[in-house]
């Protein structure tokens, strides 16, 4: 890494933008250098609260030969043609989870870097977690033992206030509802703690008065291809919590945190919980760990940094994304087929399928 900052760009200057931009001011790894919107109020509002110069246009980020990536916060279904047209440009890419809107167009997306040398990370932040490096940590070193069992659970009360003008209101845009709002990022975090995902079995409900479209409960069932299993619980209907615990042959831990602060991850250590309980006769000796202060938006930002300036990007890569996406549409799935167990490589082998007959028919 440099000595000099990494200088960026960001796309999309709504809510998150500015989380990431808080972030990035922490850091002296990476520097944001300008934003843009093609709203010209948002544009010009960012700027006044950040002091990051306003974007003409997005030619304005891409011809500027200082700008060695962009970050970006657009909507969903933007994903794949905003990093395109970034990626064409020569620009590293970051993109917020999901990788995409559909399965096909995060395939599409991974497959930027080789088609443009350019590296893309998604935006999976939990996994950076404090609390999860350190379970990870005690997992690699054996410390707890061969590991067996994950179970994890991210809810909230989100279904409870949804109106129809807002879009997680719709099955469309938010398939599976928590499914694929809140369980996604334990999907991921479970892919780096337990290894590659081999099945996936899942059941959903619908309890909220509102009337929306989509369903507001999940349980999902995760096979790994060492034979370890997994649980992902999600509720919207329900106080919120962010828990993971692992379960290993000679101990487990148990990791917790207030997500209520979860855009200002600065204090996260100060009201979470992270203990480990070693041996069969450890319940009444748990011991709490301490759990460091961290920001896991600094933290995955300086990784993005150092895609940038090294091309090196060991994790957040485009394909962890894929994964975790592919992990909902087996869910998906699994719900339609009343909870039968779904191969995770059905739902990829049959979405790359997709792309490459997609691609030969352009091609003719």
């Amino acid at each position: 890494m440099t000595s000099k900052p990494v200088k960026v760009g960001i796309v999309g200057l709504g809510r998150w933008a500015k989380v990431l931009t808080r972030a990035a001011q922490k850091s002296d790894r990476l520097e944001i250098v300008a934003g843009y919107s093609r709203s010209e109020e948002k544009r010009q509002a960012y700027a006044a609260e950040f002091g990051v110069a306003a974007a003409p246009d997005m030619g304005a980020l891409l011809d500027d030969p200082d700008i060695k990536g962009i970050i970006l916060t657009v909507p969903n279904e933007q994903h794949l043609p905003v990093a395109e047209e970034v990626a064409k440009a020569g620009k590293h890419v970051y993109t917020e989870k999901p990788i995409a809107n559909t399965l096909e167009n995060g395939l599409r997306l991974e497959a930027l870097s080789e088609k443009y040398g350019v590296r893309v990370m998604v935006g999976h932040s939990a996994r950076l977690l404090k609390g999860t490096r350190r379970m990870k940590q005690a997992i690699d070193s054996g410390e707890i033992g061969r590991l067996s069992f994950i179970e994890a659970n991210f809810s909230n009360e989100r279904a409870l206030e949804l109106t129809p003008d807002t879009w997680r209101w719709y099955r469309d845009k938010a398939p599976g509802g928590p499914l694929s709002q809140l369980a996604i990022h334990q999907f991921d975090s479970l892919h780096y703690l337990g290894g590659e995902i081999a099945e996936v079995s899942s059941m959903a409900s619908k309890l909220s008065p509102v009337g929306a479209e989509v369903d507001d409960q999940s349980m999902t069932l995760l096979r790994f291809a060492d034979g370890a299993v997994g649980y992902v619980g999600s509720c919207w209907t329900s106080p919120g919590i962010y828990q993971i615990r692992v379960f290993g042959q000679k101990g487990l831990i148990h990791y917790e945190l207030d997500f209520g602060t979860w855009d200002n991850p600065d204090d996260l250590h100060k009201t979470s919980l992270l203990y480990v309980q070693r041996g069969k006769d450890a319940f009444g000796k748990r011991e709490v760990l301490d759990l460091a202060p961290g920001n896991m938006f600094v933290d995955e930002l300086e990784i993005f940094a150092e895609a940038c300036a090294s091309g090196r990007l060991d994790e957040l890569t485009a394909r962890d994304g894929v994964i975790a996406l592919a992990v909902v549409n087996a869910a998906l799935r699994s719900i339609d087929r009343k909870g039968q167990a779904v191969e995770l490589n059905e739902i990829l082998e049959e979405s790359r399928g997709k792309v490459a007959a997609e691609g030969q028919h352009a091609a003719e």
